[in-house]
C-alpha cells in the first residue's frame, strides 16, 4: 500500500529477473561481452549497415504521391503512414490557433526488449540499426522495432527477426507491456506497444544484435546519438530497481492523478482532421511541403538503400525540424528525496489531451519572434544552468520517420525550494514515474527519455 492507500503491483509477483535489475545496472564492465568487444562490434556493424540516403523531388517517390482532392501524402498501399492536415485551437502556450502538416499512422507500432539471465545477470538483447532519418547512420535500438505493416511483410521483404518472442510471449514472462504515444505535434494519435520479455537460452543473438548489461546501455545512454529513441522508451518502462522512501512525496499519489485529471477535463483543445492542401501558412513546391516562415519543420522526400534492412531500397517521406530541440529536467531534493518537476502538456496529437513532459520541451528558434512572456516558462533558467548539468547528451529522435532530428537533454539539479510556477506542473518522485509509466499515456516520449537518463546517472 502507498502512503494514500492505493494498492500499487506487487514487486514480488514480477519476473524473477527484475529483482536483480540492480545487479544488472552496476555490471558497468560487461557481462557477456567486455566493453572493448562491444565498441569493436558497433564499428563492424557501422561498416556492414552503411547506406545511401538521398533526398529526392516528391516526384522521384516510389509507391508515394499526393491525393489530387486533399494534397494528402499517402503510400499507394493503403498502410504505413501518410501526411495529412489538422486545423488546432487551444489554450495551451502562446499560440491560439493554427493548422499544419502532420503524420497519421493509426496502426499500433511494436517495440520490445527481450531480457534474459546470464550467470544470474540479466542482459538485454540490443539491435544496431539504421534508419534513414539518423544523423549518424547506426544507433542502438530494442530487439524488435517494427511497425504493423512491417512486421506483417506488407512491403514484401524479409520477416522481422524475434517478433514472435513479443507477439506470443508467455503471460509469466512479461516484464512490462504498455502502450505509449510519441511526439505529439509532430503524430495524430500515435501509439507503440512498449513491451520486455524474459526469455531462455534459446533465444540467440545474431550478428546485428548484442547482450549487454543495463549498466553498458547506461553507459551508452551518456554519449551522443548512440541509443535511439525507440530504445530509450522501453528502457524507461523497466521496473525501477532503486529504493526510495514514497513516504515522503511532495504530492501523494492520489493528488498527481487527479492533477493529471484536471487538467485533461479543464484543457482547451480542439483538433480538426483537414487535408494537408488546407493547411494555412504552409506551402508545397517540389521538393517540400513547408512554413511560409521557414519555420517549425518540413516534409521533405528521400531515397535509400540499405544492405541490412527488410528491402534493399525504397523511397519514403520524411519530416525535417528546424533547429535542435531543448528537454530538460528540473530535480529538486525535499528532504533528501529527488523530485523532477513535469509539466502538464496538451499536444494537438495526443489521444487523451494531456500527458506529462519534462519541465522545459521546445526547439527555441521556434519561439525567437515572439516576446519575452511567450517564451516557454523556465527555459532561459535551462539554458542558464545548462553548465552544471549532471545529464547533458545530444539525442536523436525517431529516424524511420524524421530527417536530423535531434534534442539536447538535460538534467539540471536545482534548489531544494525552487519553486513550480502555474498548476501546469508539479513536482514528482522517481518511484511516482515509475508507477505512472505502468498505465497507458500518461508520461510523453521525451520526458519517457530523461527517467531512463535519470536512472542511468
Amino acid at each position: 500500500m502507498t502512503a494514500t492507500g492505493l494498492m500499487l503491483p506487487s514487486r514480488a509477483a514480477r519476473p524473477r529477473s527484475v529483482s536483480r535489475l540492480a545487479a544488472s545496472a552496476a555490471a558497468v564492465d560487461g557481462g557477456v561481452m567486455s566493453n572493448p568487444e562491444v565498441l569493436a562490434w558497433l564499428d563492424r556493424r557501422r561498416h556492414e549497415h552503411a547506406q545511401r540516403v538521398e533526398q529526392v523531388p516528391f516526384a522521384a517517390l516510389r509507391g508515394w504521391g499526393f491525393d489530387e482532392q486533399t494534397g494528402d501524402l499517402r503510400h499507394a498501399s493503403g498502410r504505413f503512414f501518410s501526411v495529412h492536415g489538422l486545423r488546432v485551437r487551444s489554450d495551451f502556450g502562446p499560440v491560439a490557433a493554427w493548422s499544419q502538416p502532420i503524420i497519421r499512422q493509426p496502426e499500433i507500432g511494436l517495440l520490445g526488449i527481450a531480457l534474459r539471465d546470464f550467470d544470474g545477470v540479466p542482459h538485454l538483447l540490443m539491435q544496431a540499426k539504421s534508419e534513414p532519418g539518423n544523423v549518424n547512420g547506426v544507433q542502438l535500438s530494442p530487439t524488435v522495432q517494427a511497425t504493423k505493416s512491417n512486421y506483417r511483410r506488407v512491403h514484401g521483404g524479409s520477416a522481422v527477426p524475434y517478433v514472435k518472442l513479443f507477439r506470443h510471449s508467455a503471460p509469466d514472462s512479461v516484464v512490462a507491456d504498455v502502450l505509449q504515444s510519441e511526439q505529439g505535434s509532430w503524430f495524430l494519435h500515435k501509439r507503440n506497444r512498449n513491451v520486455i520479455v524474459e526469455v531462455g537460452p534459446e533465444a540467440k543473438a545474431g550478428e546485428d544484435f548484442a547482450w549487454l548489461t543495463l549498466g553498458q546501455v547506461h553507459a551508452l545512454l551518456r554519449q551522443d546519438n548512440l541509443i535511439n529513441m525507440d530504445a530509450r522508451t522501453v528502457l524507461s518502462c523497466l521496473p525501477d530497481w532503486r529504493q526510495e522512501d514514497t513516504q515522503r512525496a511532495l504530492h501523494a499519489d492520489r493528488e498527481i492523478r487527479s492533477w493529471i485529471t484536471r487538467r485533461r477535463a479543464e484543457q482547451e483543445i480542439e483538433v480538426v482532421p483537414i487535408g494537408l492542401a488546407e493547411t494555412v501558412g504552409w506551402h508545397r513546391t517540389a521538393d517540400e511541403v513547408a512554413h511560409e516562415q521557414a519555420l517549425y519543420f518540413k516534409v521533405v522526400a528521400v531515397d535509400v538503400s540499405s544492405r541490412r534492412r527488410e528491402v534493399p531500397s525504397w523511397s519514403q517521406p520524411l519530416l525535417e525540424p528546424h533547429g535542435m530541440g531543448i528537454v530538460a529536467l528540473f530535480i529538486r531534493r525535499v528532504d533528501g528525496v529527488p523530485h523532477a518537476l513535469l509539466r502538464a502538456r496538451a499536444e494537438p496529437g495526443f489521444l487523451d489531451v494531456v500527458e506529462l513532459g519534462p519541465t522545459v520541451q521546445c526547439v527555441p528558434e521556434n519561439y525567437a519572434h515572439l516576446p519575452t512572456a511567450d517564451q516557454p516558462p523556465y527555459l532561459a533558467e535551462a539554458l542558464a544552468r545548462a553548465g552544471g548539468a549532471g545529464y547533458d547528451v545530444v539525442l536523436s529522435e525517431e529516424g524511420g520517420r524524421f530527417r536530423n532530428a535531434q534534442s539536447r537533454y538535460l538534467i539540471i539539479e536545482v534548489e531544494s525550494d525552487f519553486p513550480a510556477v502555474s498548476d501546469d506542473f508539479r513536482w514528482v518522485t522517481p518511484c511516482q514515474l515509475d508507477e505512472l509509466l505502468r498505465y497507458d499515456h500518461h508520461v510523453n516520449v521525451q520526458a519517457r527519455t530523461l527517467v531512463a537518463a535519470l536512472r542511468a546517472l
